[in-house]
Formats: structure tokens, sequence, C-alpha cells
């Protein structure tokens, strides 16, 4: 459904930034809880403020927090009591990306400096786990019927992605990955949070379990064909776009979807591909360069794209059997479209 279908109706980009003017307050208050220099470094990751504190404007896109908000629209409620859930949603995301930057030892995340280049391993460690912490007090409110159900929602979704990080992490070391297993490990990393984003919303907004669920399912769908696109991004992306360098996911031969796709591929350049991904240290330009040919010669490329368009038609299958607000539905299919672009 687009959002030039009904009066009133706001793009992705409008929609976010109205999900940034809405609940970064609470945000801003959630993180000012932390103790010092925990709360520095926070501020830091979240593009709040320089190394030095002076106010900065570098934050990220609000995705989740606006998924969380919709939803609770999507099933006619007030959006307004699920931001404290948008909120817990966003924090768990940043502790999430906070240890990612320290595991992949990426110095680089929207063209800034990451937080443990800047302040160190240890205080970026920490920072994730207080902002981890923070997000399940937040939802842990006294004399909220919600509170008991919403804390278990995402704790257990935490606990998928960090089983998923556990498990990317163990691809690196291992020659066997296979289609299957890295699919279910980007189901965990990635899909789990936009999957609890979405029945977070709905349930806030006062929707029956069963209606809540069918949020999730558009969630999760969305959130796997999100990861697909991410990883094309990752190797084929424009850097301006995606504040990383062409091919940055191929020098550290991280097996990603496509490139497991390729190495899976009974061809010859999934065979030379396996061959060069067997190697030790980083990749060079030349050999990443060829690498992304391998990739594409192999199908990779065509079999990840085909994926991610195959999820988002079904991500808006479960949408549309949640029968939700037509407003709400075009702004979550507005941002479905967003997030899976493939030309940015």
């Amino acid at each position: 459904m687009s959002t030039e279908a009904l009066p009133g109706c706001r793009t992705a980009a409008e929609v976010l930034a109205g999900t940034r003017t809405r609940v970064e307050p609470a945000l801003r208050t959630a993180v000012d809880g932390l103790s010092e220099p925990l709360r520095h470094v926070a501020g830091y990751h979240l593009g709040w403020w320089d190394e030095r504190g002076s106010p900065t404007r570098a934050g990220g896109k609000a995705l989740r927090p606006a998924l969380v908000l919709l939803a609770a629209e999507a099933v006619g409620g007030d959006p307004e009591r699920a931001v404290p859930a948008a909120v817990a949603v966003e924090l768990v995301h940043n502790s999430t990306l906070l240890h990612d930057d320290v595991i992949d030892g990426d110095a680089e995340r929207r063209h800034r400096a990451t937080a443990w280049a800047v302040f160190g391993e240890a205080a970026a460690i920490l920072a994730g786990d207080a902002l981890m912490a923070r997000a399940l007090e937040l939802l842990a409110s006294p004399g909220d019927p919600l509170a008991g159900r919403a804390v278990r929602l995402l704790g257990g979704a935490t606990q998928d992605v960090l089983g998923g990080q556990s498990a990317d992490v163990s691809f690196e070391s291992r020659g066997d990955v296979g289609v299957g297993e890295c699919v279910t490990m980007a189901q965990a990393k990635t899909s789990a949070l936009l999957r609890v984003a979405c029945e977070l919303g709905a349930l806030y907004g006062g929707a029956a379990p069963e209606r809540a669920a069918r949020l999730a399912g558009f969630g999760g769908e969305l959130g796997l064909a999100f990861q697909h696109v991410d990883d094309l991004l990752g190797i084929w992306g424009d850097p301006a776009a995606t504040g990383k360098p062409v091919h940055s996911d191929l020098f550290s031969r991280k097996k990603t979807l496509p490139v497991v796709a390729a190495l899976a591929a009974e061809t010859a350049a999934g065979r030379e591909l396996s061959a060069l991904y067997g190697g030790d240290g980083p990749l060079t330009q030349e050999e990443a360069v060829r690498a992304a040919e391998l990739i594409d010669r192999a199908g990779g490329r065509a079999w990840s794209g085909r994926q991610a368009d195959d999820l988002v038609a079904r991500a808006r299958n479960a949408l549309a059997a949640a029968g939700p607000e037509p407003r709400a539905a075009a702004e979550l299919d507005a941002l479905a479209r967003l997030v899976t672009d493939r030309d940015h």
C-alpha cells in the first residue's frame, strides 16, 4: 500500500523523523539515569555528543522504535502508551551495536569513530551492558499490567539476539557453514528484535495476543529481509550511504547470507570463493574485489535479492492478516520499502 494512497499518510522519512522527536526525550532520560562514565559513552554512541561532551547530531534511524509506535497505531491504540517499549527496544538495539563493534573490531559507525575506538573496549562493553539492564528496568514499571509479559518478551528476544551473535562469531572459524544455519542465525540476530518491536507495540496498543502475534510475524519477516539487504549492501553498497567501505564485509571473510549461498553453490566460482575464504588474515583489496565477483557469479547476490523480495511479500501478508488501521498499515509498508531498498 502506498503512503500516497491515503490522505495524511507520512513518508518513511517523516515517520522516522516523527519517531525520533517523540521518543528521544524519554530515551535521553533513560540514558541520563546511567552512572558516569557509562552515560557519557552511551550518549557518544547514540550521537548526542562528541568524546568531549560537546553536542552533536549523528544518531541512528530509529527504525525499531518506529515499528513499536506504528504497531500500536495499527491496532487502534495510542502510540504514546507504547513509548517506554519503544525506548526499551532501542536501548537493547544499541547495546548490541556497542558489543558488535567490539567483537568485529569495527572502528567506524555512521561516519564516526565507534565508542570502543574512542573510549576503549571495556568502556564500550560496560556501556552496552548498562543499556541492556536499563531497557528491562523501563518495562518493569510497578502497577503496569503488561510489565511482566513485556519483560519476558523483550528478554526472550534479547536472548535470541545474543544467540545469533554467538553463532555469527562461531562461523568465522568454520568452513562448513550451511545456508540453513546462516538463515537461522540471521533470524535470531536481526529478526528477533524487529519481531518483538511489533509485538510489544501491538500489546501496548491494546491488541489481543493473537493479533499481536500477527504483527510480530510482519516484523520477523521484515527483519530477515532487512538482513539480506544489509548483507548485500555490506558487499556492494555505496559507502556514502552505508558509512562503511565498499566490500567491507569481505575484508574480514565474514560469512554473510549471500556469501554462504555462494559457498554452497556447486560451481567453479563457488569453489574458487571457498579457496579464497579459506586463507588467514584479512583479504586484500584485490582479493575482496575478486570475492565480490565470485559471489555474484556463484549466484549468492541474486539469491539474497530473491529472498528479500519473497520475505517482504510474506511480511505484507502477515500485516494484512492483523487487520491493521489503514494509515498505520501504509506507513509500516513505507518503512518496509525503505529498509529493503537495495539501491542506496
